[in-house]
């Protein structure tokens, strides 16, 4: 990306709006999430990535993966319906063919990361680490451990181990860790793991995941999904995910300067400013993206003028600025 390119899309923006994230500069606290944007830049034709902060990968993993078969995503009153299983060409593939292109993108490039084993993550650390365009990982959680049969983020001792392990392939890149938004079934919250995954090396948090979830076709009495369960996301997510990044922000993150990036329904500008005022830094778009392509950009332009009818010179006094008086 020439220095011209750069300038130009510092242009692209207002100053109120631009944001930094783990020591990045962005030019909009708007991202597209991981799985939503194709594997790299295949939205950049419906979307103007000049008007965003970032793009986050696909979750790439060790090996290649087809994913589940399809139905794979379906549509509910409040939201989205997916199981994709982590579609990808594999790190090796995205190593070589897509990563030295992540730097030509006229925004931030956050590598997402897979796995079901630590030496999984490491492995594909090691990628991100060594690709100069992507200057922050995104560390997926959720994903089961093959070996003990949990999710990496529900077990504060196995999360606490990946993330350690993962930040000693990092040298200069960020690392956010995205948790699960569901802990029911353990003793644990989802501050609780934010905290651990912080002590062991993270930079900032990604709040949330979807929220597991399933639906069924009354009329044919099948699953609407082939994998008959998955994730959900969207509007339905939106009021849970408010909770979770309050709590995070409130308990532990404000005081030790955490930067939280919330994921969970974000089709308007409102439902992005309600996440700052939570305490989130930067947000996340995904479902969406699937609804119009140009809602990211639509969101940068309302953060705007609400960030000036605020009387902020820049967003980032109204994270977690909300009246609890």
């Amino acid at each position: 990306m020439t220095d011209a390119s750069r300038t130009s899309t510092k242009a692209a923006t207002d100053a109120c709006i631009r944001t930094d994230l783990c020591g990045i500069a962005l030019v909009s606290p708007v991202i597209l999430a991981a799985g939503t944007a194709g594997t790299l830049d295949e939205t950049a034709g419906v979307t103007d990535l000049t008007r965003i902060g970032a793009v986050v990968t696909k979750s790439i993993t060790r090996s290649p993966r087809a994913g589940n078969p399809e139905p794979r995503i379906t549509w509910t009153r409040g939201g989205m319906l997916n199981a994709i299983g982590l579609a990808n060409p594999g790190v090796e593939s995205f190593g070589a063919e897509i990563a030295p292109r992540a730097g030509t993108l006229p925004c931030v490039v956050i590598g997402s990361i897979a796995g079901f084993s630590i030496e999984d993550y490491t492995v594909s650390a090691r990628v991100m680490e060594a690709a100069p365009g992507i200057p922050i990982a995104e560390v997926n959680v959720s994903c089961p451990n093959v070996h003990g049969g949990v999710e990496f983020g529900a077990d504060p001792g196995a999360l606490g181990e990946l993330v350690a392990a993962v930040r000693a392939e990092l040298a200069t890149t960020r690392l956010l860790v995205k948790l699960s938004p569901i802990t029911v079934g353990t003793p644990h919250t989802p501050a609780d793991l934010a905290r651990v995954a912080c002590e062991a090396g993270a930079d900032g948090l990604t709040l949330c995941n979807t929220i597991p979830a399933m639906g069924i076709d009354v009329r044919t009495r099948k699953p609407m999904l082939a994998n008959i369960t998955g994730g959900l996301s969207g509007p339905a997510v939106h009021p849970v995910v408010v909770k979770i990044v309050h709590e995070v922000y409130q308990r532990f993150a404000k005081d030790a300067g955490v930067p939280i990036v919330a994921a969970g329904g974000v089709t308007r500008w409102e439902d992005a400013a309600e996440f700052i005022l939570a305490g989130a830094t930067a947000v996340q778009v995904g479902a969406g993206s699937f609804v119009d392509p140009r809602i990211p950009t639509k969101v940068t332009k309302g953060l705007t003028r609400w960030v000036r009818s605020q009387g902020a010179a820049s967003v980032s006094e109204l994270v977690g600025a909300i009246d609890l008086d």
